[in-house]
């Protein structure tokens, strides 16, 4: 619960820095600081937090695992699964799965840049002077956060949790004495403040939906966030302590700006007495620096899960958890990142600036993965059709209507995330399309593993002494490397062993269990198959799978020191094919060289390392 305090919650434990300060703020002038205003914007924050995340993301949608990891990739992921591959609806889902991750991305970088500097505004309540060094702290808290993600989301979790639960309870005390001054905000509780606010004054209402919604921003990263620390320790950390405090919180400013409407200047910091603003700056720059990891762990799982679907290239994985298998490192993503968020901070230079720009990804994403959701409870789970229907109606219409209050941002800084987003789209969906066009070409080539022993055989090829091993992620196919070897040097080694390495889904498997020795066609043709099973805690590494292979077989009483490593490649060139759009096949060759080293990441030798394999053209 600790580490999920301090990593899952920073995001829409932070909102209120910024919520109700965009809402009343110049640029959405229309929602006034009258008593009927107040309790409407109050009440709609109030059910968003109830509707949405506690009954939606905490109570159902969390249930929706995929072997412990969530976010929307993943739920489509396990639609695919339970519906099969060629259903119609697992490839909608797919679709949305991809538009929804793409605007996760751009919740991922505009996130960090929106929290921080909100954060360091406070210094402009503090004194007019402080103003200057609002955007250089920023960058410089930045920049340390990204440098600390190597360590993991468990030692930071562990690191930002003490924090984050006192974070917490300063909202709570901060909101406590104003709410207390003012009972009769209370009675935001009833939805019907909402409802009559929406009836009375709908063009207004409208236009502070679109604001209301970074009331409820982190709901999408507490789900993608869901691997890292799993189901229960994130709804108890909810229920026990960050929605009492985020209510608290809202219930007191909005009893503050009833009693002075001024206040709606920034209403977080003035809860404060002015001896605890400086403090309080400083605690909420560390609570924003905790809210970015909520998306950028977020972002590392989905990147992962966007490789494992083929939405991406291979991308350098580090486990950073010996239980958690979500709990994972991406350098490249985190340098991405990082940059992005640099750019955004120095452009923009104020979180007003970038207000307009964040609920239209955050937004677009709760609907996509409330749509895949549905889908998952009518057609895996057999939920009654009244059900989902009263789910749909009452979550979903909510949600549209967030929606369409940000959708007449884009203009204002909306078109932020969408291009962002955009950019994604473009870069998963050419992946995709070149990985099935020239891929598939792989396995054409590559041919039946039965077949080619049986040729092996029946060609009488001359047989060397040596022991050759090839790693090969399909035990149905020919590894490249070996049909090159004897197709150009008209030889093949007295021993030769294919390994494929099968990732089973679970923090560790036991030595007993790892290896599976099988002999291809007689045993005398010298030519063996390895399945080395791994946990995700567990190295991908092709030596030591060889060495616990060793003495399983009659044919592998070998010494591995000796062993030749055989990698194959499918080098992709410039060519003529009209099956791509020619920026599209360049987007492609890109990616393709961009993809992480397969020999480091199968531990394998360099000296005693060859690469062969075939190319096709683009």
């Amino acid at each position: 619960m600790l580490g999920a305090a301090g990593v899952v919650f920073g995001d829409i434990g932070t909102s209120p820095l910024y919520s109700l300060q965009t809402v009343f703020s110049t640029h959405h002038n229309a929602v006034a600081p009258t008593e009927q205003d107040v309790l409407g914007v109050i009440s709609m924050i109030v059910w968003c937090l109830i509707l949405i995340v506690t009954v939606t993301y905490v109570s159902v949608i969390l249930r929706a695992d995929n072997q412990g990891e969530g976010g929307i990739l993943s739920l489509a992921n396990l639609i695919q699964r339970k519906l099969g591959q060629r259903s119609t609806q697992v490839s909608v889902a797919l679709v949305l799965a991809v538009v929804g991750a793409s605007l996760f991305y751009g919740d991922s970088v505009i996130t960090p840049a929106i929290s921080v500097l909100s954060a360091f505004e406070g210094l402009e309540v503090v004194g007019p002077g402080f103003a200057p060094w609002v955007v250089p702290a920023a960058v410089a808290v930045l920049t340390c956060l990204f440098l600390v993600q190597r360590w993991g989301t468990g030692a930071i979790g562990k690191a930002f949790g003490p924090i984050m639960v006192c974070w917490f309870l300063v909202l709570a005390a901060l909101g406590l004495p104003h709410l207390i001054s003012n009972l009769s905000i209370l009675r935001a509780v009833s939805p019907s403040y909402a409802i009559v606010f929406a009836l009375d004054r709908p063009l207004v209402a409208f236009v502070a939906m679109g604001a209301v919604v970074l009331a409820i921003t982190g709901a999408e990263a507490l789900y993608a966030d869901m691997g890292h620390f799993g189901r229960r320790p994130i709804a108890l950390a909810w229920l026990c302590l960050i929605l009492p405090a985020l209510l608290i919180c809202y219930f007191g400013q909005g009893a503050l700006i009833l009693a002075d409407p001024s206040a709606v200047e920034n209403p977080f910091f003035r809860m404060a007495p002015v001896w605890a603003r400086l403090p309080l700056v400083l605690l909420a720059a560390m609570a924003t620096v905790i809210a970015s990891q909520a998306v950028i762990s977020g972002a590392f799982s989905v990147s992962r899960q966007a490789t494992r679907l083929g939405l991406l290239p291979r991308l350098k994985v580090l486990q950073t958890s010996r239980v958690h298998g979500g709990q994972i490192y991406l350098p490249v993503v985190n340098l991405l990142l990082f940059g992005g968020v640099l750019v955004l901070v120095l452009v923009f230079r104020s979180s007003e600036s970038l207000a307009s720009a964040y609920g239209l990804s955050v937004t677009g994403t709760l609907l996509l993965e409330l749509s895949l959701f549905l889908l998952l409870a009518l057609r895996v789970w057999n939920w009654p059709l009244w059900r989902v229907a009263t789910m749909a109606v009452v979550v979903g219409g909510l949600e549209l209507a967030l929606f369409a209050g940000n959708v007449v941002k884009i203009a204002s800084g909306g078109w932020l995330p969408l291009v962002i987003a955009g950019a994604l789209l473009v870069i998963m969906l050419t992946w995709r399309r070149g990985a099935r066009e020239y891929f598939g070409r792989r396995r054409s080539m590559e041919g039946p593993i039965d077949e080619f022993v049986v040729q092996i055989r029946e060609q009488k090829v001359r047989r060397v002494p040596g022991l050759a091993v090839y790693p090969h992620g399909d035990p149905a196919t020919v590894p490249l490397a070996l049909r090159s070897n004897v197709r150009f040097n008209r030889m093949l080694h007295r021993h030769v062993v294919i390994i494929t390495i099968r990732n089973m889904g679970v923090p560790h498997v036991l030595h007993d269990a790892r290896v599976e020795v099988s002999d291809l066609g007689d045993p005398h043709d010298g030519i063996v198959h390895v399945t080395y099973r791994v946990g995700f805690n567990d190295s991908q590494d092709v030596p030591a799978a060889l060495a616990d292979a060793v003495g399983r077989s009659d044919e592998l009483h070998v010494d591995p020191s000796t062993a030749i490593y055989f990698l194959s490649v499918f080098r992709i060139e410039q060519g003529e094919d009209r099956c791509m759009p020619r920026w599209q096949k360049k987007l492609f060759r890109l990616l393709e060289r961009l993809s992480s080293n397969k020999t480091h990441a199968l531990r394998l030798p360099q000296e005693r390392t060859v690469v062969m394999g075939v190319e096709t053209q683009v």
